[in-house]
């Protein structure tokens, strides 16, 4: 089964499809597995996507990751804006909303900065998954302790196989449903190609597709993005390589999480429509 990486809304189990989404109302908690705590000054980079919509209008809740590319532009993923996962149709963003500098999602720490507009990649494939990225452009610039991240070019040494990456966000942390309030980080390898393709076969119903998907893990397990991580960054050599997109079931061995692979998706000209 896909696994949607986004949080799913009080009373409503995760997508069939499983694109990293969306738990419980309430404040925010998920996280990553096999992580550990870490503060977000660390990352500045790292924020969290809040819809009140999302949570079925009684209060706000994180949902999805993201990360800073530019004083006013986030990104995330393309899936985390489908109407069934944020509540509401994408074109009604004064909902949205981007938590700033914030480890803890209970506390007042940071910033939450309004959504101006959002625009997902004209290429995203619902279906597969592909081109899973949008960019949002917000209403007022982020301070200056919110630094942007370098995105990686196509070719830079961060997307070899045996490279080592960290992965980000406040997503479960079990795979059953345990949503810790802070920010976590975990350790993953990337995987060639062929040992991704072996996990998602191309002619499967869950294809992994090279032209626009990298994945990564651990082989053996226990090192994954899950529910509620969609959209965090995937970060090696202090550059953006991916964002966290979609998998089969959470740190299972043999089936490593499928990220966007951001070099393969023009950013800039997504925000640009």
């Amino acid at each position: 089964m896909r696994r949607f990486i986004a949080r799913a809304a009080s009373g409503v189990a995760a997508l069939a499809v499983t694109a990293l989404a969306t738990p419980p109302p309430a404040a925010a908690d998920e996280v990553v597995i096999g992580g550990n705590e870490i503060k977000v000054s660390e990352s500045p980079w790292v924020v969290a996507l809040s819809s009140r919509a999302r949570f079925g209008g009684t209060r706000a809740g994180q949902f999805c990751g993201g990360v800073v590319v530019s004083a006013t532009q986030v990104l995330t993923a393309a899936h985390c804006l489908r109407p069934e996962v944020l509540g509401m149709d994408v074109a009604k963003v004064s909902d949205l909303k981007v938590i700033v500098g914030r480890t803890e999602l209970r506390s007042t720490e940071g910033q939450e900065v309004a959504v101006k507009s959002a625009r997902t990649n004209p290429g995203y494939n619902p279906t597969t998954n592909a081109g899973d990225l949008a960019v949002l452009t917000l209403a007022t610039e982020l301070p200056a302790t919110t630094t942007p991240i370098p995105v990686a070019a196509a070719g830079d040494p961060g997307y070899q196989a045996g490279t080592r990456a960290m992965i980000y966000g406040w997503g479960d942390t079990s795979g059953r449903g345990n949503y810790p309030t802070t920010l976590h980080a975990g350790p993953v390898t990337v995987l060639s190609d062929a040992s991704c393709e072996r996990a998602y076969p191309p002619k499967s119903d869950e294809p992994y597709e090279a032209s626009t998907m990298l994945c990564a893990g651990d082989p053996k397990g226990g090192h994954d993005a899950c529910q509620g991580d969609s959209g965090g960054p995937l970060v090696a050599g202090g550059k953006l390589i991916g964002l966290v997109s979609w998998g089969n079931g959470c740190a299972l061995p043999d089936y490593p999480g499928v990220y966007t692979r951001v070099a393969a998706v023009p950013w800039t000209a997504v925000a640009a429509g």
